[in-house]
């Protein structure tokens, strides 16, 4: 089985929609999407620097953008299910047909503008433990105040906090682990983020919703959805709750996983995918010469989604 998925926030890097941009259409549609929005897609992926695609009300329109766009270029795709982490669940919803894709740009152009604001509030942060016991993890993030805002599974927690929780952490580390620091504009997945989940329900319930035509897992709790009303309201809700990637994964493997393809920008969740569900092939789309790659292992893998 075939499982398809987009990556969250972090994952895009300066000119990484350059190539893209290359094939046939896709500057047109891209063009389409910034005008629809009322951002230069284009511009940031190509040209602005990482500062400028830090910027959360810039970064979560562009990942949506790029990984629909990385999609349209493979073609012909059923997978067995879908996915998203963090803001790539918005990709996943219109990979599952649940929204399309200009609704699924203003809604995400909407949450990213919303989720800005409300990090703007204070100076907060997250930051990525890698290793330790999983336990041990959560009881030490928890003494010093911080949420688990991601749990991803293959030994990997994402802190979120105030900077001066997260300056603690990285001070007195949990045992046997690394913290990173990451580079997004917030505390995403936290109570920081409540503000921005009245805007996101206001701007919901102008949507156009259907049922999912493909089994979409949600970040909430792993569960398959089949209800498009009950995907949108996960997906309000999810800005301030944690994405529970690890449970994902274990729908995944309850399935019967056998590959995975990460669109545009991938690498973060199959590398966590190598780690965690072992002997399942992986391609990720970072540029379209992984395309060839990802059609391939859609012959071998797809068919028992059909």
């Amino acid at each position: 089985m075939l499982v398809l998925v987009a990556p969250g926030q972090g994952a895009q890097t300066p000119g990484f929609l350059s190539p893209w941009l290359e094939l046939p259409g896709a500057a047109d549609r891209i063009a389409a999407w910034s005008g629809a929005i009322g951002l230069d897609l284009a511009h940031y992926g190509t040209k602005a620097d990482a500062d400028e695609i830090r910027d959360t009300s810039v970064a979560q329109p562009l990942l949506v953008a790029a990984g629909l766009l990385s999609v349209a270029a493979l073609g012909d795709v059923t997978p067995g299910a879908v996915a998203g982490h963090s803001v790539g669940e918005i990709t996943a919803a219109v990979f599952a047909g649940v929204l399309d894709d200009t609704a699924a740009l203003g809604f995400v152009r909407t949450r990213g503008l919303a989720m800005a604001d409300a990090a703007d509030v204070s100076e907060t942060g997250m930051s990525a433990v890698l290793g330790g016991d999983p336990e041990q993890v959560l009881a030490h993030l928890d003494r010093l105040g911080l949420t688990a805002a991601n749990v991803n599974g293959a030994g990997q927690i994402v802190a979120a906090g105030t900077a001066e929780q997260l300056a603690a952490l990285a001070e007195d580390r949990p045992e046997k682990a690394r913290v990173i620091a990451l580079k997004v504009a917030g505390a995403f997945h936290t109570t920081h983020m409540a503000p921005a989940v009245a805007t996101l329900r206001e701007a919901a319930a102008h949507l156009t919703v259907a049922d999912p035509t493909l089994p979409y897992v949600s970040n909430k709790d792993g569960q398959m959805v089949t209800s498009g009303a009950e995907v949108i309201s996960r997906l309000v809700g999810q800005i301030a709750n944690p994405v529970r990637w690890d449970l994902c994964m274990e729908t995944f493997k309850e399935q019967g996983v056998t590959a995975l393809i990460e669109v545009c920008p991938g690498g973060t969740l199959t590398g966590i995918a190598k780690r965690a569900l072992p002997g399942v092939r992986t391609v990720a789309l970072k540029t379209p010469d992984n395309l060839e790659a990802a059609r391939a292992l859609i012959a071998e893998h797809a068919e028992s989604a059909a």
